[in-house]
């Protein structure tokens, strides 16, 4: 935000800030609709109904910093101990209802699911783009998941094993003594594991501008929706625009190849959208899923990833295990003189419930969005149509009645299932994450040549988390990483 002129310098800098000057009345004027318009949605709410207790924070702004500022953990459980399992709050503009027990979430997710459609902020349906399959339900949303869905199948994800493989052992000798921003490098990682399974493994000019693109868009994602020049969320609009424009070539030259549409998500779609027997796909909506499946499949998991490597960083009798049962794995491809399999990958049980405790423990995914779609009774309370809905997975995932010592990072307690509906990583109900076992699949084959030829050392020791977007460890865990010493464990 431009700084305010001394009143002596004022008309003398006018003309060399005139753009900025004219600029501060739009802003003035912006904010004070926007407050106008907090205060008139507050004096609307019907008053002979009883809403959720809980705090709306600012003005617009609600509180949105404080979530985003804040440890998730703190933020979620002191209002839960404040006000209950179900409070109201009020986060990136939008009026929410944040529900805390499994038996609540199955409702809004499941049981109920006709009476909260999915949804997101507007800011994040608008960078993500309104036709994909995030915000929609009914025939549409059917019809693209049958088609997501094909795109991630064991049956369709088995024969990229090679390939992630490959991406791998192209990776992990760039790290070698050398300090890596481990968030960053698994975002490396997870895009370009990504961009296979969006486009298959086909190379177009096009690829470094989506890329870079992306990235631009991503850093605007948990922006407040201020279209204001300068602004971050301007900024990732902008990129948008241009990813759409990049997106429409590459579906044009795809589509004008020799009859083959190449690989990924984008074969499939492409495909779906000559079959005359179905309601062909326009180019919109081919680029909005392009991009969502972009989104669910990078950040989630470099996320994800990083907390795993600060776990088994804190708990080293645990990376020694792991490694063990990933040294037996070695043995096999080495008397074979081959490289892993999708076999292979069935083969690690310690290694995945070490994942699936990540998942828990961090809970990328603290909440997911729904919207009343008309005036509901829920839980004794009243919650207006077009109010935000938002499942906590997070606190779920924390409670000790369903994870003793929720604290303690502990990946033998998946060796029984959990109580149902109380492990929830990827969503629950018709618009669960379709792409889990490929995400699962990306980690498994990191951590098998990671901990087998790696070891790493953290350069800094403070705990703390941050969002980038997601919640991960604070500055994106900076390590050191060296060979491993076959001698070590």
């Amino acid at each position: 935000m431009q700084q305010l002129f001394p009143f002596s310098t004022f008309f003398a800098s006018f003309r060399s800030h005139e753009p900025a000057i004219l600029i501060m009345p739009l802003l003035f004027c912006s904010l004070l609709l926007l407050l106008l318009l907090q205060m008139f949605l507050r004096w609307c709410q019907p008053r002979h109904k009883r809403l959720p207790p809980g705090s709306m924070g600012w003005p617009y702004i609600g509180e949105t910093i404080k979530l985003y500022t804040e440890n998730p953990n703190s933020f979620f459980s002191n209002r839960q101990k404040r006000y209950g399992d179900i409070f109201k709050t009020h986060i990136l503009g939008c009026p929410c209802v944040m529900i805390s027990s499994p038996e609540a979430a199955r409702i809004v997710l499941v049981s109920q699911a006709h009476l909260f459609k999915p949804t997101y902020p507007p800011s994040k349906e608008k960078m993500i783009g309104p036709e994909a399959i995030f915000f929609h339900q009914g025939p549409y949303h059917s019809r693209l998941k049958k088609l997501v869905q094909a795109s991630f199948l064991p049956s369709a994800i088995r024969g990229s094993v090679s390939e992630i493989e490959r991406i791998v052992l192209k990776l992990l000798p760039t790290w070698k003594n050398r300090t890596i921003n481990t968030l960053q490098e698994m975002k490396r990682y997870a895009f370009e594991v990504a961009m296979i399974s969006a486009f298959g493994d086909k190379l177009d000019s096009e690829m470094e501008g989506i890329k870079s693109l992306y990235l631009c868009l991503e850093k605007g994602y948990n922006s407040m929706p201020l279209n204001l020049p300068g602004t971050p969320f301007r900024k990732a609009m902008k990129a948008r625009k241009l990813l759409n424009e990049t997106l429409r070539r590459l579906i044009e030259k795809r589509r004008a190849g020799s009859g083959r549409n190449g690989g990924g998500l984008l074969g499939v779609l492409l495909g779906a959208a000559k079959d005359e027997k179905l309601n062909q796909l326009s180019d919109s909506q081919i680029g909005d899923n392009i991009i969502g499946v972009i989104f669910a499949a990078h950040d989630t998991t470099a996320s994800v990833l990083t907390w795993v490597l600060k776990y088994l960083l804190d708990n080293g009798n645990l990376l020694d295990a792991v490694t063990r049962e990933q040294e037996g794995i070695q043995r096999k491809l080495f008397e074979a003189n081959r490289g892993l399999t999708w076999e292979d990958t069935r083969q690690m049980p310690l290694t995945g419930r070490v994942i699936q405790e990540t998942l828990r423990a961090a809970s990328i995914l603290s909440f997911t969005f729904r919207e009343a779609v008309q005036d509901v009774e829920f839980g004794g309370y009243f919650i207006p149509k077009g109010w935000k809905v938002l499942p906590l997975f997070r606190t779920i995932h924390h409670c000790a009645e369903f994870f003793p010592q929720p604290e303690k990072f502990d990946p033998s307690r998946f060796e029984a299932p959990p109580r149902p509906n109380t492990y929830m990583p990827f969503g629950n109900g018709v618009h669960a994450c379709p792409g889990s076992e490929l995400a699962k699949l990306e980690m498994l084959i990191l951590l098998h040549h990671l901990s087998t030829s790696y070891r790493w050392e953290a350069m800094e020791h403070e705990d703390g988390i941050q969002y980038g977007p997601f919640p991960v460890p604070k500055r994106g865990l900076p390590i050191k990483v060296t060979l491993r010493n076959k001698k070590q464990p």
